[in-house]
């Protein structure tokens, strides 16, 4: 076992050698140092992104109407597609990865309260809309639409926090009304909206806004969310049976991109997901290359460190040392400098990386100050675990790089070591 007779020798030969020791230790603490800050900057990347997107769901489809382009079974091209209320259940019955679903009607109008007004849009949804486009109450905000709201076709509005803050100011708007033209709507929520954007739109029951301004006929977007598409192929088969379906129903080619716009929010999360995983993994190969270097370093350290004590591991054998003592003396000098620098590497990186999520903190940097701001950079730091585990890697490195000079000392004999000049 470690004794203090075998730190008192590692420290003598430390001594005898401080700034071979230091260049090796300043070699191997640089390399932790790296790897921490470079998957940091990686996580703060990733974590910049994706708060740009925070508002979106992982694993929603929005589609539009729109022309179409080439003729079809003799039809004309430049044809207008109308989406109808029945293929919302035909969605449903023939896909079934198809989750939440909903429809929405489009209108812009005056809004007022007494003298204060501002335009704005208005969106006929359904209740699940909420749920697609991750939309949020707060406490003490009221609530989103309902199933009862829809059924009723009440005039019940949600509006944003920006029409709160023109229309009503400082007082509380839950259960009062807004004037929409020549339409009363009573307030039953405000949404969270970190942008506090005046495009932001209110949103009504889809049934009121399609009996009011869509002559009861006819969506402006059907949104829905999916299940169980795990890649790119998947994604991709979905939607070419999604456009023959409703290609079957409203008489278009499935290959015209023209009569039928989608937006698949699952197939863009999966490719950033995969450019993200690129770039993670890209920096763990620079630094693991830097840590690599360190480790060689240690271990190039450790074979000169045998060279200069051929002649007293052969004194040592001659005398009766074990084999096992040398090898045990020389791995754990190899540990020693690993463990001891490499902890300090690791500090020093979390430290930094910490140090720069504190600044970026206290500037409000990273944060999007409006609903159009887009963040590049958040949150660079690493989770504690990845930089323990790096470190334990680092240290098993370590007898790796000490065992192998070790047991080169170990093979020469007495006869042999004494001998060496």
């Amino acid at each position: 076992m470690f004794d203090f007779d075998n730190f008192r020798e590692i420290w003598s030969t430390v001594q005898k050698n401080k700034l071979r020791t230091f260049l090796t230790g300043f070699s191997v603490a640089w390399g932790i140092f790296m790897l921490i800050v470079l998957l940091g900057a990686g996580n703060g990347l990733r974590n910049g992104i994706l708060h740009n997107f925070r508002n979106m769901s992982a694993n929603k489809v929005s589609v539009w109407p729109g022309y179409t382009t080439t003729p079809y079974k003799g039809m004309q091209t430049n044809r207008s597609i109308k989406f109808k209320d029945e293929d919302l259940d035909a969605i449903k019955q023939a896909l079934p990865e198809v989750d939440k679903v909903s429809a929405v009607v489009y209108h812009s109008d005056t809004l007022s309260v007494g003298e204060e007004y501002g335009n704005y849009s208005l969106r006929g949804v359904f209740p699940a809309h909420a749920i697609i486009d991750n939309i949020q109450m707060l406490e003490g905000n009221g609530r989103f639409i309902n199933e009862v709201d829809l059924k009723e076709r009440r005039k019940v509005i949600v509006i944003s926090p920006r029409m709160k803050e023109v229309l009503f100011h400082s007082a509380d708007p839950l259960g009062k009304y807004i004037n929409s033209g020549n339409i009363v709507y009573q307030v039953v929520g405000v949404y969270k909206d970190e942008g506090n954007s005046n495009d932001s739109p209110a949103y009504i029951p889809f049934s009121t806004g399609q009996t009011l301004y869509n002559s009861s006929y006819g969506l402006g977007q059907i949104s829905f969310t999916i299940k169980g598409l795990k890649t790119k192929e998947a994604n991709e088969a979905f939607e070419t049976r999604f456009r023959e379906l409703m290609g079957k129903r409203h008489r278009f080619d499935p290959s015209d991109k023209g009569a039928l716009y989608m937006w698949n929010t699952a197939a863009d999360f999966l490719m950033l997901n995969g450019m993200m995983n690129g770039i993670t993994l890209f920096l763990w190969i620079i630094g693991i290359g830097t840590l690599t270097a360190g480790i060689v370093g240690v271990s190039n350290i450790m074979l000169i460190t045998v060279r200069e004590r051929t002649k007293e591991f052969g004194i040592r054998k001659a005398i009766g040392a074990t084999p096992f003592s040398i090898l045990k003396l020389i791995i754990i000098e190899s540990i020693m400098i690993t463990a001891i620098f490499g902890y300090i590497g690791m500090v020093l990186g979390i430290g930094v990386t910490e140090g720069i999520n504190y600044a970026m903190q206290m500037m409000n940097m990273g944060n999007a100050a409006s609903g159009d701001d887009m963040t590049v950079f958040r949150d660079p730091t690493v989770s504690l675990g990845i930089a323990l585990a790096a470190t334990g890697l680092l240290v098993l490195a370590g007898v790796l790089a000490g065992y192998f000079p070790a047991r080169k000392a170990v093979k020469i004999t007495a006869i042999e070591a004494m001998r060496d000049e």
